[in-house]
């Protein structure tokens, strides 16, 4: 079996065994998945690109934070699918 050594952050290190213990994989597991999935695909099995989600944008984060702090205060506003419905209209 060949070794593979590579540098990366000792942050990214930490929160990739994390996440890969989480599930139940060590990193060494994770890598040897990733890289099994990419020679299946014949490329990377993601799209890699410099655009981000918007999702995170500071605007989306602004709202979410907003909305997070209402909530634990608890300002609640209850809605039936049908009222968010016409709210899109």
């Amino acid at each position: 079996m060949a070794q593979v050594n590579i540098r990366i952050d000792d942050a990214l290190k930490a929160d990739g065994d994390k996440l890969f213990n989480s599930l139940g994989l060590s990193f060494s597991s994770a890598v040897s998945a990733f890289v099994s999935q990419a020679v299946r695909e014949g490329g990377f099995p993601f799209q890699l690109t410099t655009k981000t989600d918007p999702f995170y944008g500071t605007d989306n984060m602004e709202i979410l934070q907003k909305s997070v702090k209402e909530a634990e205060e608890g300002k609640f506003v209850t809605k039936t699918m049908s009222e968010l419905l016409a709210m899109e209209e």
